[in-house]
């Protein structure tokens, strides 16, 4: 299964531009759900609030993620993320349910997997994937939280490795076709979250397409631990994912020049899930499903992705224009590999 799976992604990424998912956490606040609804019955007398934990869900609202995937697939989607981006012990010990994170992400991953197997069934020529996603945590290795103590962190990349592979194992064991490390702002726990899943595909005999996403935290055109695009590409590239790109944080316009630069050095296929814009004074995104097709468009045509989507502020609305407006249009190239060493600090150094 893993190995078909594999074949099966990189053939289409050959064949036409792929079309990820939008946003889960805006899709669920028109939901306007209270806290009732995130304790459900199971969790009704936990002891601190719970609202506003979406992974949570899988468990307690399962009919809402449901119909959200499916809104999506109807858009258009090919690859659905888990809704897992929380799922991990590092950021449900902030809820106290550190303990039931492995089972929120098997649930999440069994929840998508069923809904794109119902799709695929529905039109075997246009098969849909699940991305078991792997998010930043809450914490990061690499920046101190006290200003007035350089060298204190609150992880460490041991820690990181270790709920990072009890993650990677929860989502396989939900049937995930790939495993998404996404929304990278720290590219320490990146290599945490890639080191536990090596360690887990190798311990338990497990191939999986691997994904990565960075994110550029403003335009600086950064990480938010101080990377260029290039420097984030260097720092990964020994992974060998199937794809590597960006998300979140910026809209298409202001991304552009990042999606150009990470295009031009990746040997591998290229993802991009830009925000509807940028929130405005009332925390909503203005970009409408026309502009923000428009821009991604644009990317399609100077050859710069493979696989597009969108992260927050998107809606399905969002991924119909989008999946409309790449349709037919040749997908990216990657690059061959030049065989340079390519080294990076918080720049690229390639020699």
């Amino acid at each position: 299964m893993p190995a078909q799976t594999q074949s099966t992604l990189a053939d289409l990424l050959r064949e036409r531009i792929l079309i990820l998912d939008g946003a889960m956490g805006t899709m669920i606040q028109r939901y306007q759900l209270g806290e009732a609804d995130y304790r459900g019955e199971r969790f009704k007398d936990w002891p601190s609030d719970l609202k506003g934990n979406n992974d949570l869900l899988v468990l307690t609202k399962p009919a809402v993620i449901r119909e959200i995937h499916e809104q999506y697939l109807e858009a258009g989607a090919d690859i659905l993320e888990t809704n897992t981006f929380n799922g991990n012990r590092l950021s449900q010990a902030d809820y106290g349910l550190q303990d039931y994170a492995a089972e929120i992400d098997t649930a999440a991953a069994l929840l998508a997997r069923d809904c794109a197997d119902r799709y695929t069934a529905l039109t075997p020529d246009k098969p849909r994937f699940v991305a078991g996603v792997l998010g930043p945590t809450s914490k990061t290795a690499s920046i101190s939280p006290d200003v007035n103590d350089a060298g204190a962190r609150n992880t460490h990349f041991d820690e990181l490795v270790t709920i990072y592979a009890e993650a990677t194992r929860a989502l396989i064991a939900g049937r995930v076709d790939a495993i998404l490390i996404e929304t990278i702002f720290d590219t320490l726990n990146a290599k945490a979250a890639a080191f536990a899943v090596d360690q887990v595909f190798e311990e338990d005999a497990v191939v999986l397409p691997v994904m990565i996403s960075g994110t550029i935290t403003d335009a600086s055109g950064r990480t938010l631990s101080g990377q260029t695009v290039e420097a984030f590409y260097n720092s990964l590239r020994h992974v060998r994912p199937l794809s590597i790109g960006l998300n979140c944080a910026l809209g298409p316009d202001a991304l552009r020049p990042h999606v150009e630069d990470l295009a031009g050095v990746s040997e591998f296929y290229t993802s991009f899930h830009p925000n509807a814009g940028l929130p405005n004074e009332m925390g909503e995104y203005d970009m409408n499903p026309e502009q923000m097709a428009e821009h991604v468009a644009e990317w399609a045509q100077a050859g710069f992705v493979n696989i597009v989507g969108g992260c927050c502020g998107s809606t399905p609305a969002h991924i119909r224009a989008i999946a409309a407006a790449v349709a037919g249009q040749a997908p990216r190239q990657p690059r061959e590999n030049d065989h340079r060493l390519r080294l990076s600090g918080l720049e690229a150094f390639n020699a």
